[in-house]
């Protein structure tokens, strides 16, 4: 076999590529050029032009802002400093037994008034009694002893002085009449103390204020080393509220209390809402609590209606001193932003105007102002959010007397149209039933048709027929008619018929 010789492959020819000119490159990206120029040119054409009209437009539609506005008064502003406190009892009382011994008798009730001295509950005196006994045995018999022996010393005095006796003896006897005085004076002793013991079998209230619950029943053996004790009794009238005020009003109460000033201190609920108590400052603690920046201060009340009750949480107002005369805004008028605190008032062309202000003391939700306002200002109160310097206000009294005028006005205009309506309505009444009394008659008579159509139609007909149509008599229905819609009689059309 011979090989057949193997396919020869032909080069690709290179590809040619066209290029557009240059030139009319360069000529597109200009023109694109210019026509992003110009939209941004129209747009900000459109920002700088058609857009403050709309805003105008669309403020002209939306009208002035309204607001609510009180007068800016003059008066008497309390200057109070307020804090959160605690009543506390100007004496707390644990009773306990001061002896041991079995618990015979319990003489209160829980939650019972009582006063010094009042009997609160028995301890077994028996054993007691029986030491005191003792005591008083041993007291007579130690003084026997020594009665005797002063006796004995005068003897030996006399014997002494005679001779009779050595000095040495005298002086032993002596010693023993003092040796027996002691003896007495240590009797004696017992004997008060045993008493003691058995006057602290009755034990009784060692102050007034009102009893609490009962920690121990009848029956119970007591001893002084029990930690509860028998009841605690807590004094009410009078009674004290301990509060905490900043470091910074310290200078200003001290100053007050230096010049012997009273100043007087205000019991709230903590809501600040109900008045409980009205009392009097008694003393300043004598160190600032570091950790909270706060300094104590008690406060003495009567209570003499018992509405302060122990480790009651309370708010203390404590009225410094009384601005007269003062420049008085409500709370809700002062507004704060880039100039400080300052208020809009409300001149009489319902122009708002802003108006910085220095703030003096608040009492509640009424600010003293010291400059910036003038008394009989209106000052706005509710819508201040929405305004600016200069704007154009409606006031809530303007809308509410404007919507009374149109009310007015409508029940006027009401009561007009409505007499003149009644009027119309009586005379067209009637001028319907004629209307419709004529109309009904020319509708019945004939073929159904107005006069004026008959007359026509009759022409018509008159026309069609000929000259023997003209020679007929007139037909002197449509007299009939026309005297029946004039309102005449009858008879006389009868009359008219041949």
């Amino acid at each position: 076999m011979t090989d057949s010789p193997a396919p020869t492959r032909e080069a690709p020819e290179p590809a040619t590529v066209v290029r557009p000119p240059a030139r009319h490159s360069r000529l597109s990206g200009l023109l694109w050029g210019v026509l992003a120029l110009l939209v941004i040119a129209g747009i900000a054409w459109y920002v700088h032009t058609r857009a403050p009209q709309l805003d105008r437009r669309a403020g002209r539609r939306q009208g002035p802002v309204s607001v609510v506005t009180v007068p800016v008064r003059q008066g008497d502003l309390p200057v109070t400093l307020n804090g959160l406190g605690t009543v506390t009892p100007l004496a707390t009382v644990t009773v306990k037994t001061q002896i041991n011994g079995r618990l015979t008798a319990v003489g209160f009730q829980e939650g019972q008034i009582v006063k010094a001295g009042d009997f609160l509950a028995q301890v077994d005196p028996r054993p007691y009694q029986i030491a005191l006994d003792q005591a008083e045995g041993q007291l007579t018999h130690d003084t026997a002893l020594l009665r005797d022996a002063q006796i004995d010393v005068e003897r030996y005095r006399t014997l002494a002085a005679q001779d009779s006796i050595p000095q040495q003896q005298l002086d032993t006897q002596e010693y023993l009449v003092h040796q027996y005085e002691g003896t007495v004076k240590s009797d004696q002793a017992a004997v008060a103390s045993a008493r003691l013991n058995l006057e602290y079998c009755h034990i009784v209230a060692p102050g007034a204020g009102r009893v609490g619950l009962r920690l121990v029943d009848q029956g119970n053996y007591v001893q002084t080393s029990d930690p509860t004790g028998l009841v605690v009794i807590t004094q009410l009238q009078p009674i004290s509220v301990i509060f905490t005020l900043p470091e910074d009003n310290l200078p200003a109460i001290m100053k007050r209390l230096g010049a012997g000033a009273t100043l007087r201190v205000d019991a709230y609920d903590r809501a600040l809402t109900t008045r409980l108590a009205t009392g009097s400052l008694t003393t300043v603690d004598n160190q600032i609590d570091t950790t909270t920046g706060t300094v104590r201060i008690r406060a003495q009340f009567d209570n003499r209606d018992n509405v302060l009750f122990p480790n009651q949480f309370v708010t203390a107002l404590l009225l410094l001193e009384t601005r007269k005369g003062a420049t008085i805004v409500p709370s809700a008028a002062i507004q704060r932003g880039a100039p400080g605190a300052f208020v809009y008032v409300v001149d009489g062309e319902r122009i708002v105007h802003l108006r910085p202000v220095k703030l003096g003391p608040t009492d509640g939700d009424r600010v003293a102002v010291d400059a910036g306002v003038a008394t009989g200002e209106q000052v706005v109160v509710d819508g201040a959010d929405k305004l600016k310097d200069g704007a154009t206000v409606a006031l809530a009294g303007d809308r509410a007397r404007t919507g009374a005028d149109r009310g007015a006005g409508a029940g006027r205009g009401a009561s007009g149209d409505g007499g003149a309506r009644g009027e119309g309505e009586a005379h067209g009444d009637r001028g319907t039933s004629d209307t419709a009394g004529t109309r009904g008659g020319r509708w019945k008579s004939g073929d159904g048709g107005a006069p004026g159509n008959r007359a026509s139609r009759d022409q018509q007909l008159s026309g069609g027929r000929g000259a023997s149509s003209s020679q007929q008599p007139p037909d002197d229905r449509g007299a009939r008619e026309d005297s029946a819609d004039r309102g005449g009689p009858r008879r006389g059309r009868r009359g008219a018929e041949p």
